[in-house]
């Protein structure tokens, strides 16, 4: 059994870069210190289950395709859009089945289907899972104009077009018209109903 569980302990190590690396749009947006892959891979997580929901599909199923669907960048990095104008990245699905490679079978499939799902995007869980990272980045966006980042705008305009599903453009309109901190207003002054 050790030897069949060796090579996951690499990848958990590997996937831990995904804490450290950075989110290379926003540094060149201008952003000093951007989030990580990982934080965003949370949020987008967070918010696929919930587009999902509210467009009567399985959430767990977008959740999960969510947390994988960045996984190739410990490997390849994050490239910024104007990058890959230059670059022909691998498939992402290839990138995985190495990642995979020699580990337990069960652990492989499970990894390559949930990213080849997101790629193939024809479920209605793998279209609510590509909205929720847009929606992620445009809420990131939003939260660092308001920490003073001028150059952000682009990335709202650009996953505002990409959404698809009602559910996550109506959640992008309220997140463009509420400010990120409303929230702590409310509990501090108990109107969190």
């Amino acid at each position: 059994m050790t030897d069949d569980l060796a090579g996951l302990a690499g990848l958990l190590y590997e996937f831990g870069l995904l804490k450290r690396y950075k989110r290379t749009g926003w540094l060149v947006a201008g952003v000093r210190d951007p989030e990580s892959i990982a934080d965003h891979s949370f949020r987008a997580a967070v918010l696929a289950s919930v587009i999902t929901v509210l467009e009567g599909g399985n959430p767990e199923r977008a959740a999960f395709m969510s947390l994988f669907h960045d996984t190739q960048e410990s490997r390849v990095t994050d490239i910024p859009y104007v990058g890959k104008r230059y670059l022909q990245a691998t498939p992402n699905e290839q990138v995985t089945a190495d990642q995979t490679r020699g580990l337990p079978e069960p652990v492989g499939r499970m990894m390559g289907e949930a990213v080849g799902e997101y790629e193939r995007n024809t479920t209605l869980e793998s279209v609510c899972a590509r909205d929720a990272d847009k929606l992620e980045c445009l809420i990131q966006a939003v939260e660092y104009r308001e920490q003073g980042h001028q150059n952000v705008q682009p990335w709202i305009d650009s996953s505002l077009s990409a959404l698809k599903t009602k559910s996550a453009k109506r959640i992008a309109d309220d997140v463009l018209t509420t400010g990120s901190l409303e929230w702590v207003t409310k509990v501090l002054n108990g109107d969190e109903g």
